[in-house]
């Protein structure tokens, strides 16, 4: 039962990035533009986000507010980071997926270039701690206090919370209708006074907001507030491009979809505390392989039932129907 409860508490702070970004890229291409940036957005907040840390270590400021304050800042760089996909993708009509490429080189360079001129090293290092033993009260809980509320993170809860959030802004609100109309119907949601360039904006912004967020919890979750221009963010968001395809641009399939990827991701570094597969003998990299292989055989059954928003990729352009 020990296995247990530590496969879901490691399995958390690695689902709930991945599930962040892909709702991030979920929201920009549910506007119409399809948003490759996710890695360097995801690198740009983790990099501000731990910035931020670094700064502030030698304060007695409680570690769980650093890591809100820390949150926001992501959030913000984030979004700042992906309003240069927006205007080139919305006011210069450029290739989406250059633009995007272009980001994701951009941003890993400029990470280690402050970082040398700053810190004589490639990355930046913090050494608070932002991990929670217990939660009062709600870790003296039978079985669910020791599954969720014992050796985690502060950053899966928000990412739960903001789970929900995106969920009520997609289908419940004006704003979630509008964003989802300009990625099916553009001219048709303009020809009832949507402004088509303002909401895929608005979608960049929030694929910004969330890819920055899920960064910076990707690098206090998983890398420990370490973060390297170097090393990155391993892939994650391409990894989060394909948990959205895999979630359809649906939430909770995408909530899922990243908590398959985390279960397999964390299995294949737990092997030695599993007595049946450790006997195995099977050579740990094949392990370490099996979650990359199994979300590509999913893609493969899932890819041919899946259904993108119609005009994702397609710049708007007011004069053309």
């Amino acid at each position: 039962m020990d296995v247990v409860y530590y496969l879901i508490q490691s399995m958390l702070p690695v689902a709930i990035p991945l599930m962040l970004v892909a709702l991030g890229g979920m929201f920009s291409e549910r506007s119409g533009v399809v948003n490759i940036a996710l890695e360097g957005i995801m690198l740009c907040g983790a990099f501000f986000g731990a910035l931020y840390i670094v700064g502030v270590q030698d304060s007695s400021v409680n570690p769980q507010l650093l890591l809100i304050i820390g949150m926001l800042i992501a959030g913000i760089s984030g979004i700042v980071y992906s309003m240069f996909l927006a205007y080139a993708a919305v006011n210069m009509k450029a290739n989406q997926v250059i633009s995007g490429t272009a980001l994701n080189l951009l941003i890993p360079a400029v990470i280690l270039l402050f970082s040398k001129m700053s810190f004589n090293s490639d990355g930046i290092t913090t050494d608070i701690n932002l991990y929670i033993r217990k939660v009062p009260v709600l870790s003296e809980i039978p079985v669910l206090g020791d599954l969720f509320f014992q050796d985690t993170y502060l950053s899966v809860y928000i990412g739960f919370a903001l789970l929900i959030v995106a969920t009520i802004l997609l289908y419940k609100t004006k704003f979630g209708l509008r964003l989802r109309a300009c990625g099916e119907h553009p001219h048709a949601a303009d020809s009832v006074g949507i402004n088509v360039y303002k909401m895929r904006y608005f979608g960049v912004a929030l694929s910004g907001l969330f890819g920055g967020i899920g960064g910076y919890f990707y690098s206090v979750g998983v890398l420990d507030s370490n973060i390297s221009g170097h090393t990155g963010v391993a892939g994650y968001g391409f990894l989060a491009l394909a948990v959205m395809i895999f979630g359809q641009w649906h939430p909770i399939k995408i909530m899922f979809g990243a908590l398959f990827f985390a279960f397999l991701s964390t299995l294949a570094y737990s092997i030695p505390l599993i007595p049946f597969l450790e006997n195995l003998g099977i050579n740990s990299t094949f392990y370490k392989m099996l979650p990359y292989i199994a979300t590509l055989i999913v893609l493969v059954f899932t890819s041919k039932s899946s259904r993108a928003p119609k005009a994702e990729g397609i710049p708007y352009d007011k004069g053309l129907r």
